[in-house]
C-alpha cells in the first residue's frame, strides 16, 4: 500500500499562519527552522526536509 503524501511547504505555512495569527513570512520562518532542526531519522523518512536551505537566524529562542 502506498504511503499518504504529506502536506507541502506552502500549505503547512498557511496553516501555521492561520493557527497562530501571524504573517505567512513569519510562519515560513518557523516551518523552515523546524525542518532544519529535524533529526537524521526524520530526514531519512522524509527527504524533502533536506531541501530547506539556509542557516538558523540568531535569536534568543533557537537553543543557543
Amino acid at each position: 500500500m502506498k504511503a499518504k503524501k504529506g502536506m507541502g511547504f506552502k500549505a503547512a505555512q498557511a496553516q501555521i499562519a492561520k493557527k497562530q495569527g501571524i504573517s505567512k513570512e513569519r510562519a515560513g520562518a518557523i516551518l523552515a527552522a523546524g525542518a532544519r532542526k529535524a533529526s537524521a531519522a526524520a530526514k531519512k523518512k522524509n527527504p524533502n526536509l533536506k531541501k530547506v536551505k539556509g542557516a538558523m537566524k540568531k535569536g534568543k529562542n533557537n537553543g543557543r
